[in-house]
């Protein structure tokens, strides 16, 4: 997408994200102005993209000096609107950055002590304005069975949804709900968001383009690469990607009883959720438990298929699967959201909050899990994106540019039980076409991502709610899904 500023534009810019840090300079705080000041606007000029390149420039031209906080209020929060509003116009990519932007010159500014009252109130409107501003213009034609859909799905349980569809309509992106709870803010349109196992879709793609660099054999036993593991040498990587190697979930597996594996819910999980598990700990888990059956002669969903691949990849590479996922797609493509954070706790701005409930009934605590240590899911789950992202990594991949037709043939072929591919499910819709499709929950986050098999009709969604042990709302996760995919890919003919 080609954005194009004009001067005024620039100084719209300028004015709103510079203001942002005077403002809060002259609200006051422990410490001196000018060091606030000073210490935010380093964070400013230090931006990337093409904020970045306006933020750089000159900043003469922006008259706030002499001006008391509220007249620097009244000046500055519609500045923020207005440079919110006219990125998400032109590239909501470069709207999310200028909002991350601002907001880590905030925190630059007042790392040090605890800030006033008066300064609080500050980084509250400025936050506000910046949320407001994201969420206000959602692209594309009108939709309200699309509005109605995702409103209905808030009054259902959860916090916010967003969703996000491309199709010969055009693009249509909108929320519902909130943001966080206590608070009124809609969930950004142009978010971040855990996708949970949709995480394993970029790994197959990986192992594939690795395949087709000669790298990789698809029928070859991974004790091949992984030889420190003494896996049954029947399992190849193929079997890793479509889950019929057999090998136990170290999540857990409940079928045909239940096996627990390492503890990723309750309170001891919630007390416990900044540990670092490291992957070969977590395989090592697995291969300690029985093999649900013998490799290749049935399926089972298994998280530790897609840690082995990680190992498997960065064996043969040399280098972190983070590399190699900016190396082979997020680079390619300009994925500027997604991210693959290892043992980070952190997540981008902005982005919607998750949360955790547990305890027994009549005394129950709800926990904010937003931040967390997604170790414990590895590559089974641990990535976060954006819908846009999304969009953009299941269109191109479809579309045939991240893989040749022979290999991305064989990631959509699907096994005949459940319809899995080589990370992807392979699903008939309710009217008779077709979608390639990954979902993916992680505490409290959840993401969507559906296609039409050549990537020209989409439907990629994030969703928030309060988890719990009891997954309390995975049948109304299910409800969410068919609604929208009926709407999107049905034309609604087949909603109940």
């Amino acid at each position: 997408m080609s954005v194009t500023l004009t001067d005024q534009d620039k100084l719209t810019l300028r004015t709103a994200a510079y203001g942002a840090v005077s403002l809060l300079a002259a609200a006051g705080a422990a410490g001196s102005p000018h060091r606030i000041a000073t210490e935010g606007s380093i964070a400013l000029a230090s931006a990337t993209g093409l904020v970045g390149h306006v933020l750089a420039a000159k900043t003469r031209d922006i008259k706030l000096n002499g001006k008391s906080v509220a007249e620097l209020a009244d000046h500055v929060l519609p500045a923020l609107t207005a440079a919110m509003s006219l990125l998400n116009k032109q590239d909501p990519a470069e709207a999310g950055n200028f909002r991350s932007t601002v907001i880590v010159a905030l925190e630059a500014a007042t790392h040090q002590g605890r800030p006033g009252p008066v300064m609080a109130e500050m980084v509250r409107k400025i936050t506000g304005a910046l949320d407001a501003a994201s969420v206000a213009l959602p692209s594309g034609p009108d939709r309200p069975e699309l509005q109605k859909a995702i409103q209905e799905i808030v009054d259902s349980g959860f916090t916010g949804v967003t969703l996000r569809v491309h199709d010969e309509r055009g693009e249509w992106v909108g929320s519902a709900g909130r943001s966080k709870l206590g608070q009124s803010a809609t969930p950004p349109v142009n978010g971040h968001v855990r996708i949970g196992s949709n995480t394993k879709t970029f790994t197959a793609t990986v192992v594939l383009q690795l395949v087709g660099e000669g790298r990789i054999g698809l029928d070859t036993p991974v004790d091949d690469y992984l030889p420190e593991f003494g896996l049954d040498r029947r399992i190849t990587v193929r079997m890793l990607l479509q889950h019929t190697s057999g090998v136990f979930n170290f999540t857990g597996d409940y079928y045909p009883e239940h096996v627990p594996g390492i503890v990723w819910s309750g309170q001891e999980w919630v007390d416990n959720r900044f540990r670092t598990y490291r992957p070969e700990e977590l395989v090592r888990l697995a291969l300690s438990k029985p093999a649900r059956f013998e490799p290749g002669t049935d399926w089972s969903y298994s998280n530790t298929n897609y840690v082995l691949a990680r190992l498997l990849i960065e064996k043969v590479t040399g280098r972190s699967l983070a590399e190699e996922i900016r190396r082979l797609i997020l680079g390619p493509l300009g994925l500027t959201g997604t991210v693959v954070p290892d043992t980070s706790p952190e997540i981008p701005e902005p982005h919607a909050h998750a949360y955790y409930r547990y305890g027994e009934p009549g005394r129950q605590e709800t926990v904010d899990v937003t931040r967390q240590n997604p170790s414990w899911i590895s590559t089974g789950g641990d990535m976060i994106s954006t819908t846009q992202d999304l969009h953009t990594f299941i269109s191109a991949l479809l579309g045939g540019k991240l893989l040749p037709a022979e290999l991305l043939a064989e990631m959509c072929t699907p096994e005949p039980k459940v319809g899995y591919g080589l990370g992807v499910f392979v699903q008939d819709t309710e009217c008779g076409g077709t979608v390639i499709t990954h979902n993916g929950g992680i505490a409290g986050h959840g993401a969507l991502m559906y296609s039409t098999p050549d990537g020209g009709r989409t439907l990629t969604a994030a969703l928030n709610y309060v988890d719990d042990a009891e997954l309390s709302l995975a049948e109304a996760f299910q409800k969410a899904t068919r609604r929208l995919v009926n709407e999107v890919f049905c034309d609604g003919q087949a909603a109940s």
